[in-house]
Formats: structure tokens, sequence, C-alpha cells
């Protein structure tokens, strides 16, 4: 953006940034621009819900920059191994080309030695000219044939390095580098795609939001460290009881997610309570002190999909269900069904 006005938002971005006490990063002047700008409204509602929580440090800006940016540093991946192997195999062509043409040259002394063969006017001389040429050429062909075959294979083994890059590459995009689980993106891509599912097939589909409860003081209390080994092992034990087809993600910050497809609301229950117990069950014990730090409960939102609607839906349904278990006591699943039910009633 150029002229007075790109000059106006790039002082008001870095102004946000230090009203903010944080980092003028590249990172932190992305984020923050889009915000200004009105470019990306997720981003906005993610940014908001941070500052009313008051918890907008280096931390959690990270954690904004990898679920709204990772697709951007994904691409510029793509397009780097994409233009590696285009020269890979335009080196490979030319290889070949070389060789067509020495190819072509040694069908043309054969030739020539044909019709000298067929000559009744050859003498000896001639003969061993012929020889030699004979030799010379066959030697050239053997020689760039030996080229060839090893700058195929490496060029091969080197498309083939680049195609396993490119894998780890997108695998690592889609991944949450903290707990191994599917990060944000990869939810949003799943639940798409399970949404066009249920649509095709009229099979059932739930998704089930969670947080960890009272996480912010447990991090003010332990440190961030130990918080991170919370999240790691919330992250686990989702994955755990989990079904094999199900999703399980960070869906950002102390929040899970879990995509449940071909699962009736009922179930997709007694799976979230499974977790919930099991996590509930364990004692922590802090790694650096060896300190007991307790136990840790988290509270679960439960929503159906009802067929045809928009994804922001059945997300917004989970949220609000998992507001009021969080209101009502935490450490508890709410589902739409009990949305309406007095907390006494709710467990």
């Amino acid at each position: 953006m150029a002229g007075p006005e790109g000059l106006v938002i790039g002082h008001r971005t870095i102004d946000e940034i230090g009203k903010h006490s944080l980092l003028v990063s590249p990172q932190n002047y992305e984020i923050w621009i889009n915000y200004i700008t009105h470019s990306m409204p997720d981003l906005r509602v993610a940014l908001d819900k941070q500052m009313e929580r008051g918890e907008l440090d280096a931390e959690h800006m990270e954690e904004i920059y990898e679920k709204f940016f990772s697709t951007t540093q994904l691409s510029t991946q793509v397009m780097e191994t994409g233009s590696r192997i285009t020269h890979e195999i335009a080196d490979a062509l030319d290889a070949l080309n070389r060789a067509s043409t020495t190819t072509e040259r040694y069908g043309a002394t054969l030739s020539v030695a044909s019709e000298s063969l067929q000559s009744a006017t050859i003498d000896g001389d001639g003969l061993k000219r012929l020889v030699s040429a004979l030799t010379n050429a066959t030697h050239e062909m053997s020689k760039q044939n030996s080229t060839l075959s090893q700058k195929l294979s490496r060029s091969s083994q080197e498309i083939e390095n680049l195609r396993t890059s490119l894998r780890q590459a997108r695998a690592e995009a889609l991944t949450d580098a903290l707990t191994g689980i599917a990060n944000r993106k990869l939810f949003d891509e799943t639940l798409r795609l399970r949404k066009d599912e249920s649509d095709a097939e009229s099979s059932d589909l739930c998704l089930a939001l969670c947080d960890i409860d009272h996480f912010k003081s447990f991090n003010d209390t332990w440190g961030h460290q130990t918080g991170d080994q919370v999240i790691r092992f919330v992250a686990s034990t989702m994955s755990k009881f989990a079904l094999p087809d199900h999703l399980v993600a960070r869906y950002g910050g102390e929040e899970f997610a879990i995509i449940m497809p071909r699962t009736t609301l009922q179930e997709a229950v007694k799976t979230v309570d499974q977790i919930r117990v099991a996590i509930e069950a364990k004692r922590l014990v802090r790694r650096s002190t060896n300190e007991t730090i307790g136990a840790v409960t988290i509270s679960f939102g439960v929503a159906k999909y009802d067929g045809e609607e928009a994804a922001t839906k059945i997300i917004a349904r989970a949220d609000e269900c998992l507001y009021l278990s969080k209101e009502r006591g935490r450490n508890r699943v709410t589902t739409e069904a009990q949305m309406d039910s007095p907390a006494s009633e709710v467990a």
C-alpha cells in the first residue's frame, strides 16, 4: 500500500504493536496491519478475544501467526521446491537432447561404414581407418550413455528427495509444533471435507470444543514450560481416546477440538466424557522440580452438524456449549440438547 494512506496505516500498525508492548517484528507487523485494515475478519476476532482475556504476549502472537499465516509459509516452500524440480527436469531433458545428438552421429557413422564395407574398392588402409572411426564412435557413444545414465539417476534421486521434502513441509504446516496433533489449518480443511462427506452420505457429524480450566492462573503460578507440559498431556490424552477417523486438533492456545464423523451426539458425549475423566484422574508432576501440581480439568462443548450449514455455525454452537460448561462450574460436558436445561441438570 503506497502513498499517504499507506504511511498512516504503517504508523498506526507500529503504534498498535508498541501499545501492547510487543516486539516490532515482521510477523507482528503482518498480523497488526491485517487487523487494522480489516482484511482478515477471523484474525480480528482472534485478536479481540485475546485482548479481552488480557493474553497478548509474544507466545500468543506466535500462535496467532502460525494459525493464520502458515499457509503462506507452505506456499513459499511449495513454489521453491517446484522451481527446483523444474530445474532438475530441464537438466535431464538437456542431457537427453545431447544423447540424441550423439546417437544420430553414431548412426551416421555406422551408415557410412556399412556403405564402405559394401564397396569392392576398400583397401587395407581404408579398412583400418574405418575400424578406427567405428571404435572412436562406439567409445563416444558409450561415454555419452554412461554420462546420461548418471545424470538421470542423480536427477531422479534429487526429484524424489524434493518430493519427500515437500510432503514433510506440508505435514509440518498442518501440525501443531508443541503437541504434534493437527493445527488450526488442518482442522479447517478437515471440517470442510467432513461436512461435504456428511452431506453426501447423510451421515452424522459432531464437533467437540474443549478448554483447559483456569489455564491462565495455572500458567501464572507454574510458568509457561509447565503450561506447555499440561497442553501436551491434554493433547496426548485426547488422541488416545479419539477413534481412528476422528481428528484431534489444537484450536488455539489452551483450546482443542475433535471432529467426529459418523458419530451420533450420544456417542460423541461418551467419548469426550472419557477424555474428561481420564484427564481429571491424572496427578501431574512438574518435571523440573518433581513437585505435584495437582489435577487438571477441562470443559467440553459438543454440537451436531445440522446439514447444509456453514462450518462457522457448528463451531459457534459448540463454542456456546463450551461457554455454558465454563459458566456452570467447569469440568463438564455440555451439548446443544442441554443448553436450555438448568445448571443442576447438566453434568
